[in-house]
């Protein structure tokens, strides 16, 4: 009696071109497994264009095309890679045998086999397989679920990024969506660099998406400033404006402070350069540090354009709209004072893409982010 039904078992492929060999191997196996005999390679190579057994039986020595060359063929296929190949011979030397194992046979049976132990040696390996099989399965799962949970986990990260951009943003009764559109012109910017090669050393190893989520978090030091100064109508105080610059500082310890409670760095780095460096100038005179040129972090300088964009072609309680062409020719003349030259210049080829951004999102919302030099 049989061990497992029909549709339980696994199917072997016992290859020979010796028919006695075949009859002696299929009486062996049929009563645990099913069993198609094949008198050569070529007939095998036919026969597994439809059908994918558990396991091959493999003569070595076979006229026309000996078992090398054939599992040479089968592991250059994608679909029969995989097949576990046991070579059948009457060869005993050790070369024979470990040419066969080099070229992925996983067992060298010897001739005349006995049917115990043959029967053993394809339980082993298919339990083997089996087991090899369950764990790739498991691994795939495991990576589901890890990605999954780095989902879950991403998405967390950027809507508390979110919440406290909208926090600061929120101040006053309407949202005025600087974040949103400064976020906008930054990828707008950073995907010129990459298209006509701006910076490109520099902004290679950036990840993109860490850093446009980090641009979210650009103002959020300015949670820290009184709703008396933010709302104020006309020119500030030396010690208001004073107040209003200290933003990047602040901001710089709020990021601090949660780099303190979490191990994923990567987007805070970002965001605190976005923070202290997007009021810095090219010729020195910016804040918090007034550092010039090249030594503003590349982040800091493409800030700087974006952030005076915005503002210029938004309505603020101190200043009215400005249109896209007076905001860009305000930009431009700051080229080499205000703003690093060669960004200046890619910004004017992009131009009209920060347009279709503003227009898009709309900067006609009495709004308070991005406060350009309100004093002068």
């Amino acid at each position: 009696m049989s061990q497992n039904s029909p549709t339980d078992r696994k199917t072997v492929f016992l290859v020979d071109d010796n028919v006695t060999n075949l009859t002696l191997g299929k009486n062996a196996l049929a009563d645990r497994y099913n069993v198609f005999t094949l008198n050569s390679g070529a007939r095998l190579l036919k026969m597994l264009e439809k059908n994918v057994p558990d396991i091959i039986l493999l003569d070595v020595e076979m006229p026309d095309m000996d078992g090398y060359e054939v599992i040479k063929i089968l592991k250059a296929k994608r679909e029969t890679a995989n097949i576990p190949v046991i070579f059948l011979t009457a060869k005993t030397d050790g070369t024979s045998e470990l040419r066969g194992l080099s070229l992925g046979a996983i067992d060298y049976i010897t001739k005349p086999f006995t049917p115990p132990l043959l029967l053993k040696r394809i339980e082993v390996h298919l339990l083997v397989e089996s087991q090899k099989n369950e764990l790739v399965n498991y691994n795939k799962n495991l990576q589901r679920m890890v990605d999954e949970k780095t989902r879950m986990v991403v998405e967390l990260k950027n809507a508390i990024l979110k919440t406290m951009a909208e926090l600061v943003e929120c101040r006053d009764d309407i949202t005025g969506g600087h974040i949103e559109r400064t976020q906008s012109y930054l990828g707008v910017l950073i995907e010129a660099m990459q298209r006509f090669n701006v910076y490109a050393d520099e902004i290679a190893p950036w990840d993109i998406g860490l850093v446009l989520q980090s641009a979210q978090l650009h103002d959020v030091g300015k949670i820290s400033i009184r709703d008396s100064i933010l709302q104020k109508p006309g020119k500030l105080t030396d010690t208001e404006f004073e107040e209003i610059k200290a933003h990047t500082t602040f901001g710089e310890k709020i990021i601090d402070k949660i780099r303190e409670r979490t191990p994923e760095h990567a987007f805070l780095e970002h965001a605190k350069i976005l923070v202290s460096a997007h009021h810095e100038k090219w010729d020195g005179s910016g804040y918090p540090k007034g550092i010039r040129g090249r030594d503003i972090p590349l982040l800091g300088r493409l800030m700087a354009i974006v952030d005076v964009y915005d503002a210029l072609v938004s309505e603020r309680p101190y200043k009215r709209k400005l249109s896209h062409e007076e905001a860009v020719d305000i930009i431009l003349k700051g080229r080499g004072s205000h703003f690093d030259p060669e960004l200046v210049d890619l910004f004017i080829k992009v131009a009209d893409e920060f347009k279709t951004v503003g227009d898009s999102i709309g900067t006609d919302r009495k709004d308070k982010g991005g406060d350009i030099e309100r004093n002068k």
